[in-house]
């Protein structure tokens, strides 16, 4: 990939604003089996030794990246850095962890996500090492708000699926949903989803549902929204021009996170 420079004015580009820090870490999955790591950004102004405390934004990369997709490629940083001295985004933790719960669906290539078992062991030890592992290492080792009131969760293409599977399922974890171009999302919803009903109404401060118009996951993302209609549940349905692309998510992001944490 390479990064061709524009105008200042876009959420991406690095401007002379305060720089937040990006911490890398690595650990054994137990869940998995593995070793693995996960980004961390802290804000400007962060001070370890400080007593404030800050929100929590856990933003998952797609299918064939990895944990640095959202920093080498999306330049969350650098979005959230802009947005925070623009004082359009509140400071916050950005977390960024590996999505596989199963990293051999990789090794499948394009193929992986078409088996079914691989697909949902994918999405299921994902969710576990997350809530598990990653969350407790952050709240161990960060000044962060340990309440769902204070966490959210969101991604793209595979991690927009996974982002709606972890938090619309957990309810007691996350208040905040984002999904940008979910891939991986089947068309048996209720079986995804089997205790999400209107009264989630009362426990979601955002539901965010976006994908790109020319992008080939745009007709399971509808069926998703219709879906979430018919259920009462209140969300957001965003469409913007473009296919299924590091330029639309960056933006998704640029927008989404100037919802949290009102």
């Amino acid at each position: 990939m390479a990064h061709v420079p524009g105008p200042a004015s876009l959420p991406w580009e690095v401007n002379e604003v305060a720089h937040g820090i990006l911490h890398h870490h690595f650990y054994r999955s137990e869940v998995v089996g593995d070793q693995r790591d996960f980004y961390v950004y802290t804000p400007p102004g962060y001070q370890p030794r400080a007593k404030q405390k800050y929100p929590v934004l856990y933003l998952l990369h797609g299918f064939s990246d990895d944990a640095s997709g959202w920093t080498a490629v999306g330049r969350a940083h650098v979005i959230l850095d802009n947005l925070i001295a623009q004082g359009k985004v509140k400071p916050m933790l950005v977390v960024m962890p590996l999505g596989y719960g199963a990293p051999e669906i990789v090794a499948r290539g394009f193929g992986g996500p078409g088996d079914a078992a691989l697909r949902q062991r994918n999405f299921d030890r994902f969710t576990q090492a997350l809530l598990t592992e990653v969350i407790p290492q952050v709240e161990s080792a960060y000044h962060v708000i340990a309440n769902r009131n204070s966490r959210a969760i969101a991604g793209l293409s595979m991690g927009g699926a996974e982002s709606l599977l972890t938090g619309l399922n957990h309810l007691d974890e996350f208040a905040w949903v984002g999904s940008f171009s979910a891939g991986g999302l089947q068309e048996d919803f209720s079986a995804q989803f089997p205790s999400l009903d209107a009264s989630a109404n009362q426990r979601l401060r955002a539901l965010w549902v976006a994908c790109g118009m020319d992008d080939g996951l745009i007709g399971v993302n509808r069926k998703f929204r219709e879906w979430l209609k018919s259920k009462a549940i209140d969300h957001a349905d965003i469409e913007t021009p473009g296919v299924h692309s590091w330029m639309v998510w960056r933006r998704n992001l640029a927008d989404f996170s100037q919802l949290l944490f009102r």
